[in-house]
């Protein structure tokens, strides 16, 4: 393809953080209606060239080209005014307003302060008409499908005269039919000459959609593939590259020999999981990884009773576990949730009240608590986890991200542990506090604990784990439990190939 056709252009993208270089003269181009796939792991660097692309981060050296021009991307607002719009996993829709107002929101039509509500209505719905969407202007967001309110942020994409519109794992929370949806609308955009930037871990998507594909690998663009050249294995091999296989192959995994204490079966939830059954025996860590969307996350909260499931058992020690949160805590569960920062720890406070949080019930009496049982659990802590300052008075939200995890980790240490949930146990985490991490927890099995490691890091889930359960839409697809495994046979599992083919 030659230059003039291209919609976009980045070249020779650089990118660094506290010295460590992230993007390395890197080029992209997207050319004028085409879908065009961007691919790579955890930590590939994707992300950060979207977030350059988008101008939420500055670019430390190379150029970018829109419809041509040399342009300066240093805001949203620039990216919006080019052209450029991004729809993100998580929707930014307000629920309680229309289709029109939440398309039309901050440019909504009016004169002397004095909104056109008749006129924003029908510019809304002749946009709707133009695509073909399945929509009224007038409907109220919340009672819409998942699948319906991504066209809702289509539609704010295009009313801004959008010609490129990224997505980022837009199909993670969609049903096997509101993706198909999706995959239509994608189809009626390239028809109307708009360019789809497609990210995704999906591989079967990325086949069925895309006209090109990107792939890179520590920050370097490691090749680009014509819709004829995208086959499974060689997209997997250029995205692990073929140095890594052996070399980060686990030899530990091997079947457990102690009695089972954790037993799942026929587990339920509609639309999210379905026919889920494992077990975990003594001093073990299972290892589940997947694909963002497969159910992993969502199995986890419901055993830890954070979720409700539709049908099946959860088993404990032999006995039924009753799925509500204060019940699981008591009996010696605890949750490592995969967004620490909302999730795990309240940023204002101190690690010694952070570590007390899910521990009050021992440290109060009659309503009252024991401060100096509450400062002793702090000293505890810190010594015991080696955080850093080691200060029980240090607000949580001022510690590295690998100290906040080592708190969210304290918060369970500091009770009698049975069963150990972790959920992305080090994402955002330097490569030093993630081995103390890892250290800690092979501690913990070591003692008898009950661990499981969800993860998307394919050398975090060889690194710690005795069995891999790989979840693919809903379900176990495969499980590793002996011989030598590779990032790369747990990709392809994640990815549904059986022999060369997508499942």
């Amino acid at each position: 393809m030659t230059e003039k056709e291209n919609l976009l252009l980045m070249k020779g993208i650089e990118k660094s953080f506290s010295g460590v270089k992230v993007l390395k003269n890197v080029d992209l181009d997207v050319v004028k209606g085409e879908v065009h796939a961007l691919m790579g792991e955890n930590g590939a660097g994707k992300s950060t060239l979207i977030k350059i692309l988008t101008g939420i981060y500055p670019k430390d050296g190379g150029q970018i080209f829109y419809n041509g021009k040399e342009v300066s991307i240093n805001s949203r607002g620039d990216a919006a005014a080019n052209g450029i719009a991004v729809i993100y996993q998580e929707l930014s829709l307000i629920p309680t307003l229309t289709v029109a107002q939440n398309v039309m929101l901050g440019k909504e039509p009016g004169a002397f302060g004095i909104l056109k509500r008749g006129k924003m209505y029908r510019e809304v719905q002749e946009l709707i008409d133009h695509y073909d969407f399945k929509l009224k202007a007038d409907a109220i967001v919340e009672t819409l499908s998942i699948a319906q309110r991504q066209t809702v942020e289509l539609l704010k994409a295009l009313s801004g005269d959008a010609s490129l519109i990224i997505m980022d794992e837009p199909t993670a929370s969609l049903s096997a039919r509101e993706t198909e949806l999706l995959f239509g609308i994608i189809e009626q955009l390239k028809a109307k000459e708009v360019s789809v930037l497609y990210i995704s871990h999906r591989l079967e998507e990325v086949f069925r959609l895309a006209d090109r594909l990107t792939i890179l690998r520590d920050g370097q663009k490691v090749g680009v593939l014509e819709k004829g050249e995208i086959h499974p294995e060689e997209v997997i091999r250029m995205m692990i590259g073929k140095e890594l296989n052996l070399s980060s192959a686990s030899h530990n995994l091997k079947k457990p020999e102690t009695e089972a204490v954790l037993e799942v079966r026929n587990l339920n939830r509609r639309g999210v999981f379905s026919d889920i059954n494992f077990s975990v025996h003594k001093g073990e860590i299972l290892g589940i990884g997947g694909l963002v969307g497969s159910g992993r996350t969502e199995v986890l909260r419901c055993i830890f009773g954070a979720d409700p499931y539709d049908s099946g058992e959860i088993l404990f020690q032999g006995k039924s576990l009753r799925s509500v949160t204060r019940s699981v805590i008591q009996k010696g569960f605890g949750l490592i949730p995969e967004d620490r920062r909302t999730q795990g720890f309240v940023p204002l406070l101190s690690v010694e009240r952070n570590v007390a949080s899910t521990n009050y019930d021992k440290l109060t009496r009659m309503g009252i608590v024991n401060f100096r049982a509450e400062k002793k659990l702090g000293l505890n802590a810190v010594k015991k986890l080696d955080i850093r300052p080691a200060n029980p008075l240090q607000q949580v939200g001022n510690l590295s991200g690998g100290n906040q995890q080592k708190v969210v980790l304290g918060k369970w240490l500091m009770r009698d542990l049975k069963v150990l949930l972790v959920d992305e146990a080090t994402a955002g985490i330097d490569v030093g506090a993630k081995d103390e991490i890892y250290r800690l927890l092979e501690s913990l099995a070591a003692q008898g604990v009950v661990i499981i490691v969800v993860s998307s890091d394919l050398q975090e889930l060889l690194r710690v784990s005795s069995r891999i359960l790989v979840f693919r839409k809903g379900r176990i697809f495969r499980e590793f439990n002996e011989g030598m495994v590779t990032q790369e046979d747990i990709l392809k599992a994640a990815s549904g190939i059986s022999g060369g083919e997508v499942a």
